[in-house]
């Protein structure tokens, strides 16, 4: 009961502070207005996508409330890499193979972490978030708390609807603006999103051949190798220097081979001298552990949780060829 007292009490105290300050709100996207016309964003295209616009303050409260995560990675493995997102993951490889592998033969990347990272995100396509990311952006840039960050993607995302890849109406996303399919925030769809139809949109939202090449797109861009891996699972020798856990630490599959490090199912590593790994064990001694290589980095530049990262290496690993 004092939980459910105090959520709504803080509840109640964001509601309140957003009625207390719409005043404001009015004289603050004045100023939008006119940072998004020096910006060459039309002024119909802003009045379209600001009109009636008011704080959400739901979104204040979700962004005021966010915990500080306890949860284990095996809990967090067992949930995210469930059985069932391991066999729609098959599926949906199977189902788009031609696709995925036309946007594999581009960008270099391998169709299994495409869609891994598509089941992670967003349930492959089920889950992308109802909040309308204008008037989202726009509270979370005028509450303060983030409000530089937040600002320049608000803009971003006028500059998207001013482009015309999609109408406000249909600009919905997460409570912190991530949009689509692949949940890019509007920076990194202005960035890396790609219209792989060729139909003049770079759509997110409903296209597979864009969603599938933009999140190539976004991992070819942070550096992705096609020829690698994310990296695996390991079984650590019985006395191991633990201040070599860390990304911090990079050593060869060659080093750590001769520090005694082998496989999960106790075989040698891969004789790959030129692969640079860090080892993570990312719920303490005693728990899995994983060599991880640049492309689990790269995964990070996505999401910057190791979990997630790892998460989405394991579910490619099971989802496999299909």
């Amino acid at each position: 009961m004092r939980v459910l007292a105090l959520a709504l009490l803080l509840a109640l105290g964001a509601t309140s502070a957003v009625k207390a300050q719409s005043s404001d709100f009015g004289a603050w996207l004045d100023g939008l207005r006119q940072e998004a016309g020096a910006r060459g964003i039309a002024a119909a295209t802003v009045e379209a996508a600001l009109v009636g616009l008011e704080p959400i303050p739901r979104v204040i409260d979700l962004d005021r409330r966010q915990p500080e995560s306890t949860i284990k990675f095996s809990s967090y493995r067992q949930r995210v890499v469930s059985a069932q997102r391991v066999a729609d993951g098959k599926a949906r490889l199977r189902e788009y193979r031609d696709l995925l592998d036309r946007v594999a033969t581009r960008f270099g990347v391998q169709s299994r972490f495409v869609v891994a990272l598509w089941g992670i995100e967003t349930s492959y396509g089920r889950a992308t978030g109802d909040y309308p990311v204008i008037a989202a952006l726009a509270t979370l840039a005028w509450d303060g708390r983030r409000s530089a960050f937040f600002r320049a993607e608000l803009i971003d995302a006028l500059t998207i609807l001013d482009q015309g890849h999609i109408s406000p109406a249909r600009l919905r996303g997460s409570w912190a603006g991530a949009m689509g399919q692949t949940q890019f925030m509007p920076s990194s769809f202005l960035k890396y999103a790609v219209d792989f139809d060729g139909d003049g949109r770079r759509d997110i939202w409903t296209t597979r051949a864009d969603v599938f090449a933009s999140a190539a797109n976004y991992l070819a861009g942070v550096g992705w190798k096609g020829d690698q891996t994310w990296g695996r699972a390991v079984r650590l020798p019985a006395r191991l220097d633990r201040s070599l856990i860390g990304l911090e630490t990079g050593k060869s599959l060659d080093e750590w081979r001769a520090l005694g490090i082998l496989r999960s199912d106790g075989g040698a590593l891969p004789q790959r001298a030129e692969i640079v790994a860090s080892l993570v064990q990312p719920d303490g001694a005693g728990t899995a552990a994983f060599l991880v290589y640049d492309n689990f980095r790269a995964i990070l530049r996505w999401n910057r949780s190791s979990y997630f990262a790892l998460s989405v290496g394991e579910l490619a690993d099971k989802i496999g060829d299909g």
